[in-house]
């Protein structure tokens, strides 16, 4: 719900704009023991958005669903008094108390304040809200959306305005996990003592106790000295209560490791790497700013599993297709010739891993050719209700999808279906979602403890000085 400095005693009466149930349809559901209200002008604006494939539309249509069945089963209820929230069949958490809603039952008020002159759909709601709070004497009326300049009115007329907290993931990105621990420099004379090793088809594995490991999860990686070999990286394969697994990394900053020609130039393109290349890792989620080199080393592993091991039939890449400037319009074309501009991502590290020193321009395009064969560009539009088998899937730009969008795209995967997830949480293009309700950090909070998953925060530029000055100091 969202966040008020009241006492949890006082009951209140939230105000919801459209755009709040646009973004989160179980928003109704989401104010605990407080009171719901709409505003008509709310039902004309959802009234007018209802139609469509996209996500707001779909998202319309189940709030006026829920709408529709809170009603019917709330028959010998008059709206004016308002009908339960308890919807137990609409919205499952029983152990939370639930208000009621109220619907706007009188005209809106004819007159609006002098400093909002304009009959705006926004300017209604603020009018019905100030109504609402002079009427209401024995609690507070708060006006809830997501609309920022909206609440900056509405706190102007002297109306208390909030953001809609609910679909925050967490309270602050810096407590989003980085995906690995740095060992102190002490940590084998306090927890070397009842190490215990041993090795499985090549593999090196120890079982670790002490007071550390009691923070650590399943698939994070622990880290020991500089880069290369003369560290200790290993990544946390099992976890319980008194002991944990882990395995020893394999190093890819040699060149005689390359993957498609391609070597980790720092640790943490190191630990990704070997998150993108572990069968037993079924997700995986790259952070970093831009020239960290998350789609280079993605794409590399992706191609080493594809094509040399074969692994995966093929791989599949899609990105949510918002533009950062203007919108150029519809684009002509197939599927896949349509997506073709917004993959420009993809043709430039394609052209890092299949340009050779030399080589013939045919054989360079026979190369391009035979690659673009084993990998496909789709549309997240067409993405619901396919089964995704073999295959190595690659969600680009990942923080401009929202947790129900990412949800659909990771339930695709079938049987031995690789995901990763890329993306730059301080780069949202997405109305409405911000670093703390970003689909991208859903998901790094939602699977930070499941064993077959695996995340790293890339922290260093690899792209030029260029590119690093301009990330620093932009």
């Amino acid at each position: 719900m969202a966040k008020t400095q009241q006492t949890p005693s006082t009951k209140r009466l939230f105000v919801l704009d459209t755009n709040v149930l646009m973004h989160d349809p179980s928003a109704l559901f989401r104010f605990q023991e407080h009171d719901v209200f709409l505003p008509m002008v709310v039902l004309e604006e959802l009234d007018k958005h209802k139609i469509g494939v996209s996500e707001v539309a779909r998202n319309v249509r189940q709030v006026s669903r829920f709408l529709d069945d809170l009603i019917k089963n709330n028959p010998n209820t008059p709206l004016d008094q308002g009908i339960s929230l308890n919807a137990q069949s609409l919205f499952r958490n029983g152990s939370v108390p639930y208000g009621k809603l109220f619907f706007q039952t009188q005209p809106s008020p004819k007159h609006l304040p002098p400093n909002l002159p304009t009959e705006s759909p926004d300017n209604t709601i603020i009018a019905v809200a100030l109504e609402l709070r002079d009427k209401s004497n024995d609690r507070d009326v708060i006006l809830v959306s997501k609309d920022i300049n909206l609440r900056i009115k509405a706190n102007i007329v002297g109306l208390t305005a909030e953001d809609y907290f609910n679909d925050q993931v967490l309270d602050d990105v810096d407590l989003l996990p980085k995906g690995f621990h740095d060992l102190p420099d002490d940590f084998w004379e306090t927890h070397g003592k009842d190490i215990e090793s041993w090795k499985e088809e090549g593999r090196t594995f120890y079982r670790l106790r002490g007071p550390l490991t009691s923070h650590w999860l399943a698939g994070e990686i622990i880290s020991e000295g500089g880069e290369g070999e003369g560290g200790f990286h290993a990544i946390i394969r099992k976890r319980n209560q008194d002991h944990v697994v882990v395995e020893t990394l394999h190093d890819y900053t040699q060149q005689r490791h390359a993957v498609w020609g391609i070597t980790a130039r720092n640790r943490e393109q190191n630990f990704a790497l070997n998150l993108l290349l572990d069968p037993e890792i079924d997700l995986v989620t790259l952070l970093g700013a831009a020239g960290t080199g998350k789609t280079l080393l993605t794409l590399a592993a992706g191609l080493a599993q594809t094509m040399d091991e074969q692994l995966y039939k093929e791989i599949i890449m899609t990105r949510v297709t918002v533009p950062v400037g203007e919108d150029i319009g519809f684009l002509p074309g197939t599927e896949e010739e349509k997506m073709a501009p917004w993959m420009g991502a993809l043709m430039d590290n394609l052209e890092i891993l299949t340009q050779p020193a030399n080589g013939s321009k045919w054989g360079r395009s026979a190369t391009d050719e035979f690659l673009m064969s084993k990998i496909k560009i789709k549309s997240l539009n067409f993405m619901r209700g396919r089964t995704f088998l073999n295959r190595y899937l690659i969600i680009d730009e990942a923080q401009n999808l929202t947790p129900k969008q990412m949800k659909t795209l990771i339930t695709r995967a079938g049987p031995g279906t690789k995901v990763v997830c890329l993306g730059n949480i301080a780069q949202i293009d997405t109305p409405y979602l911000t670093e703390t309700s970003s689909g991208l950090t859903y998901v790094v909070d939602r699977f930070k403890a499941w064993e077959h998953s695996g995340h790293i925060t890339l922290q260093r530029g690899e792209r030029s000085r260029l590119a690093d000055f301009a990330s620093e100091n932009l």
